[in-house]
């Protein structure tokens, strides 16, 4: 059986998916983007404070399913500009303990859900 994982600390989604799976002692997670929950508004003023609010938004996932940033192992990152790539890792890395840190692949993208600069998916295990 897969348990549903939702919070409204993160952003509901917008369509058919939940933000969270838990099969067995793995969590899936969906891609974040840099919504705010208690407003719904996109967090878009520079790619710090978008990056900031993505992994905010994985923060409260995973403390739903009873995790934290020590349970990821692997990461994706979707970004539009490469150019990006090192304020976006300079925040993401903050997340974690660089001797413990995911697995992880970066990938630049034509286009992201709203037209945001970020998106992030991680895969978690108890």
């Amino acid at each position: 059986m897969k348990k549903i994982i939702f919070t409204d600390k993160a952003p509901a989604p917008i369509g058919p998916y939940n933000q969270a799976v838990l099969k067995g002692n793995t969590l899936f997670t969906s891609g974040q983007i840099a919504i705010n929950p208690a407003t719904g508004a996109l967090v878009l003023d520079t790619i710090e404070a978008e990056t900031t609010q993505v992994m905010e938004n994985m923060k409260a996932v995973l403390e739903a399913a009873g995790m934290t940033f020590e349970n990821v192992v692997k990461t994706t990152i979707f970004i539009m500009d490469m150019n990006d790539f090192g304020k976006i890792n300079t925040i993401y890395g903050s997340y974690f303990n660089e001797k413990t840190a995911p697995a992880r692949e970066t990938v630049q993208v034509a286009c992201l859900p709203k037209n945001v600069n970020v998106e992030i998916s991680m895969i978690a295990m108890l």
